[in-house]
């Protein structure tokens, strides 16, 4: 009876420090990973006919900007710059976008809370296809895929992630990390760290622009371009988002190394 009423009568669990979940993934990235999801599935119930129709409404075509393009809808002109985003090539080439968009949505999106999140992921997007039209003017082939602004996120968290000393150590760090000042991106491209990501991220890229295989099957390929084009547009444009203040030009990098005085 004693050790009944010791265990019920014992206090200490109530001071542990609660438990992170493995999977904190906000709401809004949950919501558009779904909504990619939803939309591919339904794609596949739909016949062939009607699929090739919602790509030519839905899809970014490049050949549509050229004054012989025989278009349904003038609106397609515009929508399609942020409507291909939600399309996809394959169950691979979904699900690879959305494993990307959790790890590096995520963090953005907890930092910058869900209208600018949003706002932020439409930019990017466009930026990728602005980008891709650059380089394949007059293209007949449909680009689909969240990879541009995906792409956004990637340079968006590279802005700031780093930023705490105790990233990396837990979910307390990462929880700092994500609500630090971003420094400035003179002193970000620094950062060994971020150098040594950038570099193989545009490795990688360019890489595919010369012919290294996607893995995306039915002969899809890698819309390198648009990746660029989201990467520097969420690099650049990050401040725009930036709910939180901003670190000073005269702060100091704890990971540059110094001389002693």
């Amino acid at each position: 009876m004693g050790a009944y009423v010791s265990l019920v009568l014992d206090t200490s669990s109530l001071h542990r420090p609660r438990r992170q979940p493995i999977l904190n993934v906000p709401a809004v990235i949950a919501a558009l990973g779904a909504a990619m999801l939803l939309i591919h599935g339904a794609r596949a119930l739909m016949g062939p006919e009607l699929d090739a129709e919602l790509l030519v409404r839905f899809a970014f075509i490049p050949a549509r900007y050229e004054a012989n393009f025989i278009g349904e809808s003038i609106g397609a002109d515009i929508w399609t710059f942020l409507t291909y985003a939600f399309l996809h090539a394959n169950l691979t080439h979904i699900g690879v976008n959305v494993l990307w968009m959790l790890a590096f949505g995520s963090p953005v999106a907890r930092r910058f809370g869900t209208v600018r999140f949003l706002v932020f992921f439409a930019v990017t997007a466009v930026a990728g296809a602005f980008a891709h039209l650059a380089g394949h003017w007059g293209e007949m082939l449909p680009m689909v895929g969240a990879s541009a602004a995906i792409s956004g996120c990637m340079a968006a968290a590279v802005r700031f992630i780093f930023s705490h000393p105790g990233f990396g150590l837990g979910p307390h760090g990462f929880e700092m990390a994500v609500r630090q000042p971003a420094p400035p991106l003179s002193l970000v491209l620094r950062d060994r760290r971020v150098i040594g990501f950038l570099a193989v991220w545009f490795f990688v890229n360019l890489a595919f622009g010369f012919g290294m295989p996607s893995g995306l099957g039915e002969g899809g390929t890698v819309a390198w371009e648009a990746h660029i084009g989201g990467f520097l547009a969420g690099l650049l444009l990050f401040p725009l988002f930036d709910p939180v203040p901003r670190m000073s030009d005269d702060f100091e990098d704890p990971f540059v190394s110094r001389e002693p005085h």
